[in-house]
């Protein structure tokens, strides 16, 4: 005769101190949870109403500069400095955690172009029309804030003529700077080491590759891409678009994609590999986009437009899943996404800068186990119901300015009337004389080598 016993090891359900969390036994089985998707779909919809009203992405501002915020730059080794650029010539690093100004330089006597940090953040360029200046941040932080002595840059480089933008190789003591011509410059060198021309148009942008460390690409006034090997005496390849590019953005993390904000209100994410066709068109913006970065995990990016707008896409998403305004912020000129991945920090044409969330119903600071995993459990819940309808208008709506609406408006009727326009010809022409245009193609009016 076989006798059965129940056997228990007190260890499955004793607790260790009177704090832990009771252990719960739990049949998964679906017959014993008949009612178990509607609940699951009540919890969505109260996790994305929650997720809509903590909605508050506005940090801080970062106030003194007396004129326009023309350019950000962040610290590759410290989190909390930035570097700005003013109209005036004057650059001011801040401390962000703190709010507060370490130091005012009066760098230039015109615009600032731009500011660049090298991967070990010893020291750091700025570039006006015409001038390259090299400054230390050991000087920075040594001296005060309200030094009387005036800062004096570590070296001085002349171009002969005008400079509308540079970058610095991330490795290497390269520069590359652009504007009537293209020219590639040694830290320590009066003179450029090398040119490059390609037309008679100007550049007014240029960006090096953080991978690829010796490719680097232009946007040039003729609306072309150009993409440059500093190894090589004469430009790679070039794409031409409908309109201008304001600026590009490399994916930091796969190399050969890049992202140009465009004159035509949208952004394009190509693959240098393959310039015939966009892997994404970026829509959502009303007016032409000024500025663009990426994240540091690559998934997404920010883009600064002149409707007043800072729109945030996911990579692979033609729509942005969030957008950011105030009421006295004006036409974005510059946008920055933090190396922590939390922080979005925008410069405007009112002398502001703000500092945002990248997510902006997310907990900032320490979360408990037991915050963390029903933060997760949300947003898995909101992941799974994410297209049910009821789930999806919650999500996506925004207020957003009263011009950006009427914009909007006027966008949608041009692009359908010329949809039906596109629509009527092919119906009244010969079958096959007039194909089908795609979206991510339209854009492009010619590729060269």
């Amino acid at each position: 005769m076989k006798v059965k016993v129940l056997s228990r090891s007190h260890m499955q359900y004793m607790r260790e101190t009177k704090h832990d969390i009771h252990k719960v036994e739990r049949n998964y089985s679906p017959n014993l949870h008949p009612f178990e998707t509607n609940r699951e779909y009540k919890r969505a919809i109260n996790a994305v109403k929650i997720d809509r009203m903590f909605a508050k992405p506005f940090m801080s501002s970062l106030e003194g500069h007396s004129d326009i915020v023309q350019t950000l730059a962040k610290h590759p080794t410290k989190l909390s400095t930035l570097l700005s650029g003013a109209a005036n010539g004057e650059i001011k690093v801040w401390d962000i955690s703190d709010g507060k100004c370490l130091k005012a330089i009066t760098a230039h006597n015109s615009i600032v172009r731009n500011i660049c940090v090298p991967l070990h953040g010893n020291y750091f360029f700025s570039v006006d029309d015409s001038n390259i200046k090299q400054w230390s941040f050991d000087h920075i932080y040594n001296t005060s804030t309200h030094s009387s002595q005036a800062l004096q840059p570590m070296n001085t480089l002349i171009s002969k003529t005008v400079i509308h933008g540079m970058d610095i190789q991330r490795n290497k003591p390269f520069l590359m700077t652009c504007g009537e011509k293209v020219d590639l410059w040694e830290e320590s060198r009066p003179q450029p080491l090398r040119t490059y021309r390609w037309g008679v148009d100007s550049v007014n942008c240029i960006k090096f590759n953080p991978i690829e460390t010796d490719l680097c690409i232009g946007a040039a006034s003729d609306r072309s891409l150009q993409i440059y090997d500093i190894r090589k005496s004469e430009p790679l390849r070039k794409v031409v678009l409908n309109m201008r590019t304001n600026n590009i953005a490399w994916n930091p993390m796969e190399a050969f994609v890049f992202t140009a904000a465009n004159e035509d209100s949208d952004l394009y994410t190509f693959d240098m590999r393959n310039l015939k066709a966009a892997l994404q068109v970026h829509k959502d913006h009303v007016s032409a986009v000024i500025d663009v970065d990426y994240s540091p995990t690559g998934k997404e990016i920010v883009s600064g437009s002149y409707d007043k707008t800072i729109r945030i896409f996911g990579t692979e998403s033609g729509r942005s899943r969030d957008v950011y305004h105030t009421k006295r912020m004006q036409r974005l000129t510059s946008v920055v996404w933090t190396a922590d991945n939390k922080y979005i920090i925008s410069a405007s044409d009112e002398m502001d800068i703000r500092v945002w969330k990248a997510f902006a119903s997310e907990k900032l600071g320490f979360k408990t186990f037991r915050e963390q995993s029903t933060f997760d459990y949300q947003n898995k819940l909101m992941e799974k119901y994410a297209n049910h309808p009821e789930v999806k208008r919650i999500a996506r709506h925004r207020h957003v300015p009263k011009h950006v609406v009427q914009s909007s408006k006027e966008k949608r009727l041009m692009v359908s009337a010329e949809k039906r326009k596109e629509s009527n010809r092919r119906l009244h022409s010969k079958p096959g004389t007039i194909g089908f245009v795609s979206e991510r193609t339209k854009a492009i009016v010619s590729e060269e080598k």
